[in-house]
C-alpha cells in the first residue's frame, strides 16, 4: 500500500524584547542562574503582572506578515502544567481567543510554489529551564527561572505539508519572516526558535487524517527533518 505523509509544525519562538512578557526583568541570554528574576516571574502571591505593549507589537507584526486574520477582542488564559520550571503550575497564554488567525505562507519546492495555512498566531511566555547534573549518581537536578516569562511567539500551521522538502522549506520562510521582521534573534543553539513535529500517515487517497504522532522542543531544523524521517519509517 501507497502511504501519504500528513505533516504539521508548530513553532515557538523567543521575541526581542528589553524585558519579559509580564514584568521588567531582563531577558539576555547567559546570565547566571537565577538573576533575572522578581516576585512577578518567580509566581509569588499578591504580585500583579503588567503586559509588555512591546511584545504585543511584535506579535501583532508577524500575525500580519502571516497574512492573518487579527482578532480584535483576545483574551490571555491559564494552561496549566505541572512541571518544576513553571513557578505558577499554569502559563500564561492565548490559548482560546488567539491574536492571529487562519493566515499563509507560500513556499516554494522544486520550482513549485505552495500555500501552507497557518491556523493561530498567539502570545504566551516561556518557562525556566531544568539543568540535569551529569556526575555518576547525581540524583538531583537544579531549576534556572532566568527564562521564565520571556515572551513567547507560537506559531501554529495546518497539516497542510507533504513532504520533507515542504517541511524545510516551511521553517527556512518562517524564520525569514521572523528575522526580517526583526521580532526575533531565531538562534536555535539558544532556544530562541523552536519546533515541535506532527505526522500521521494515511493511504495516499484517504481523506481522513491518521493517528498523529507529536515530537517536541526540537531546537535544530536538522533535526526537526531527521525525527520526520525517522517516525515516517517507523508508522509505515
Amino acid at each position: 500500500m501507497e502511504y501519504e505523509i500528513v505533516i504539521g509544525l508548530e513553532t515557538h519562538a523567543e521575541l526581542s524584547t528589553a524585558s519579559k512578557l509580564w514584568c521588567g526583568c531582563p531577558t539576555p541570554f547567559g546570565a547566571p542562574p537565577n538573576t533575572q528574576v522578581c516576585p512577578v516571574c518567580l509566581g509569588l502571591p499578591g504580585v500583579l503582572p503588567v503586559m509588555n505593549k512591546r511584545a504585543f507589537e511584535m506579535a501583532l507584526k508577524v500575525a500580519l506578515a502571516l497574512h492573518c486574520n487579527i482578532n480584535r477582542f483576545t483574551t490571555f488564559d491559564r494552561k496549566n502544567y505541572y512541571y518544576p520550571d513553571l513557578p505558577k503550575n499554569y502559563q500564561i497564554s492565548q490559548n482560546y481567543l488567539n491574536l492571529g488567525v487562519e493566515g499563509y505562507i507560500d513556499i516554494r519546492v522544486e520550482g513549485q510554489k505552495k500555500r501552507i495555512r497557518i491556523h493561530n498566531v498567539h502570545l504566551e511566555e516561556e518557562a525556566g529551564k531544568l539543568i540535569h547534573p551529569e556526575e555518576p549518581g547525581a540524583d538531583y537536578s537544579l531549576v534556572d527561572f532566568n527564562r521564565a516569562g520571556v515572551p513567547l511567539l507560537e506559531i501554529v500551521s495546518y497539516p497542510d505539508m507533504r513532504s520533507l522538502k515542504e517541511v524545510e522549506s516551511y521553517m527556512m520562510g518562517l524564520r525569514d519572516i521572523l528575522l526580517y521582521t526583526e521580532v526575533s534573534d531565531c538562534k536555535m543553539q539558544e532556544g530562541s526558535l523552536r519546533f515541535e513535529a506532527s505526522i500521521s500517515l494515511r493511504p495516499r487517497g484517504q481523506e481522513a487524517l491518521g493517528n498523529r504522532v507529536e515530537m517536541k522542543n526540537l531546537n535544530s531544523m536538522k533535526a526537526v527533518l531527521k525525527a520526520l524521517g525517522y517516525e515516517t519509517v517507523r508508522q509505515k
